[in-house]
């Protein structure tokens, strides 16, 4: 099966920046993104064939087809360049992928209890396109009490894993999925699904998805919690 030509915009398209935290670190907010979006879950829920994530995603992944990134570097490209300042020439490197949450909580490794980071590097970009609705929950972005991190880049990186393997080892450690604050981070902005609202953020930035205690693990892309992540790397 394959997608027609790349999809215009929604005609409510609207868009907005946020500034996080006391490191004012920069979040895009995309809603009513594509015109046909539900055309993505069709898509995925006949063609697409999920598998575990060799990573840390909590899920399986599937990638999605070349015309979904033609579409948001067509209609969002001078807008991300804009807003994370970024200059139009420079060259990049786009993976996309459709995401489902699937770890039980008891499954989980420690590293998937606590917000994360998705890079070291302050240029490159991460984005969540949710094609579900908003009880499956959205993403939030948070401060590690600790160090007060709130993004955590090359100059970071070894002090947040020494600190972070100190309390991995604490009886007190999370074990779950994140959803607001506790005692090891503060929330700090938070975003719902709503479907067809895109969040982009730098993958620098502390983050995780909102996952209730009674959320449904449901592998049906019409019904359960359906995503398309994109990952955007720039040289630095």
């Amino acid at each position: 099966m394959s997608l027609p030509p790349i999809p215009d915009l929604h005609r409510s398209f609207s868009y907005r920046v946020d500034y996080v935290g006391n490191e004012r670190q920069p979040v895009l907010i995309v809603d009513n993104f594509l015109r046909d979006a539900e055309s993505l879950v069709e898509y995925s829920a006949r063609a697409a064939v999920f598998d575990a994530e060799k990573g840390l995603y909590p899920g399986t992944r599937f990638p999605t087809p070349g015309i979904y990134v033609e579409a948001m570097c067509k209609h969002l490209g001078d807008l991300i360049y804009a807003t994370f300042e970024m200059p139009k020439d420079v060259r990049r490197k786009v993976k996309s992928v459709f995401s489902m949450v699937m770890t039980p909580p008891d499954q989980l490794l420690p590293p998937q209890c606590v917000p994360h980071s998705d890079s070291a590097k302050m240029n490159d970009l991460a984005s969540v396109h949710y094609l579900c609705a908003s009880v499956q929950g959205g993403t939030s972005l948070y401060r590690h009490r600790a160090t007060g991190f709130e993004y955590v880049d090359d100059s970071r990186l070894d002090e947040y894993r020494r600190v972070i393997a100190q309390q991995e080892q604490m009886p007190d450690f999370p074990k779950g999925y994140m959803n607001g604050s506790n005692h090891l981070f503060e929330q700090i902005g938070s975003y719902d699904a709503v479907f067809n609202r895109i969040i982009m953020y730098r993958c620098t930035s502390l983050h995780s998805g909102n996952i209730a205690p009674d959320f449904r693990f449901d592998p049906n892309p019409k019904t359960g919690r359906l995503t398309v992540n994109t990952f955007i790397y720039f040289p630095n």
